[in-house]
């Protein structure tokens, strides 16, 4: 049998086998945010509307439907956020390691 050396291997198995790697770690990373994006905001909304602005502040239910939606806003632009960082950071991973190559 031949010896194959690290660099031989990992040009056999190419741009394919890591794209595979990035699609999946994508995919998962998609998966999570969207859903974040769709539990977060909806349990803090009816989470704040009852236990902190209904039930600490004593607030009425008209009122607390408007704090409560201010909550879940705020969640989302949170949860945007975050996931714009973590797309960045992990393409510029992407960028760096085929730049490497």
């Amino acid at each position: 049998m031949e010896r194959y050396d690290k660099a031989a291997l990992n040009a056999l198995s190419g741009p394919e086998a890591r794209s595979e790697g990035s699609l999946a770690s994508t995919l998962r990373t998609l998966l999570f945010f969207t859903a974040l994006m769709i539990m977060l905001p909806i349990g803090l909304y009816f989470s704040s509307k009852t236990y902190v602005f209904e039930g600490i502040f004593g607030m009425s239910n008209r009122d607390s439907y408007f704090y409560a939606a201010i909550v879940a806003v705020v969640a989302v632009h949170v949860v945007l956020a975050l996931f714009v960082y973590v797309a960045w950071n992990e393409g510029s991973r992407q960028w760096r390691e085929g730049k490497q190559d």
